[in-house]
């Protein structure tokens, strides 16, 4: 197999079979003077002239086996990137080991108009990040990967394509404007009672176990008997995003109204339920809650 047709599953091993050569642009050049060379050197009898032509010529052909040789063995092990709102790029980090005990300097990795640079040690395994653009939610495709060099000398560039097979995420794009979460009546807060808190709520009788800090003293000497104030504290606000109170939206603006209302509860410590026509997913709040909700969202069939 020289190019994959299909996607391939981690880790994927590059051997000799899959490897392209071709010289560059300065390995032409150098092979047009060095034919000249062999001409003249035979038409006019010039054995300094074919000596040293023939040495460069050994030197290149050494060169296009030395890249060759340099990819060879290589493997690619891991690809995973963290995800993105749509419009944003993502950093897909990716992952080489290089087995045997060759070098491997001067690696290039390309994925569309993306580029970045590898050099490993025998036996490394490396790490690069390429950044790709996102233009819509759902699971983005990386493509075809190339791995070049170019090295030793420049004369010849060796490469090789992946088709790795990811699932890269793209969270929808939230909707721009700040617009105000659901009201969902009564006050903006609602109230429990434990422990400690900001407000005090009541007194009543000590406890063992209970924080010597929570002991009213005055109160206590008052009554002859210990007493502990009780504090109220603020509960989270607890929301209800519905898919079907934005029904006056599109499609894909009601899914950024909610992208954007899961973000800001989030974002202000509030619990949430995410109500869509296939899922309800919560009440909940912290980071494992949003990436489902958001995950979810992305993942919705495009109107």
């Amino acid at each position: 197999m020289v190019r994959p047709r299909a996607v391939e599953s981690l880790p994927v091993h590059i051997d000799r079979r899959r490897i392209y050569v071709l010289p560059t642009g300065f390995g032409l050049f150098l092979g047009l003077m060095l034919g000249t060379m062999v001409i003249g050197g035979l038409n006019y009898n010039n054995n300094p002239a074919l000596l040293l032509a023939f040495v460069v010529i050994a030197v290149a052909h050494n060169s296009l086996v030395q890249a060759h040789l340099t990819l060879s063995g290589l493997r690619l092990v891991a690809l995973h990137a963290e995800p993105v709102h749509a419009g944003h790029p993502m950093a897909v980090r990716v992952a080489f080991e290089a087995t045997g005990q060759r070098a491997r300097p001067g690696l290039e990795l390309r994925a569309g108009e993306e580029e970045t640079f590898l050099d490993l040690a025998p036996g490394e395994r490396g790490e690069v990040v390429l950044r790709l653009a996102t233009r819509q939610r759902g699971w983005l495709d990386p493509g075809r990967l190339r791995i070049s060099t170019v090295r030793p000398l420049g004369l010849a560039r060796a490469w090789s394509w992946l088709l790795p097979q990811a699932r890269l995420l793209v969270y929808p794009a939230p909707e721009t404007e700040a617009v105000p979460l659901p009201d969902q009546g009564g006050d903006s807060t609602s109230r429990r009672t434990r422990a400690q808190g900001e407000q005090p709520h009541h007194l009543r009788e000590y406890r063992p176990g209970d924080s010597r800090k929570q002991i009213a003293w005055k109160p206590s000497a008052r009554s002859e008997r210990l007493l502990v104030r009780e504090y109220e504290a603020s509960a989270p606000r607890e929301l209800d995003l519905d898919w079907e109170s934005l029904g006056a939206l599109a499609h894909e603006a009601r899914i950024r109204r909610l992208t954007r209302w899961v973000l800001d509860a989030d974002r202000l410590g509030h619990r949430y339920r995410l109500r869509l026509p296939q899922a309800v997913l919560g009440p909940g709040r912290g980071p494992e809650h949003r990436h489902a909700c958001l995950r979810a969202l992305a993942l919705m069939p495009h109107g």
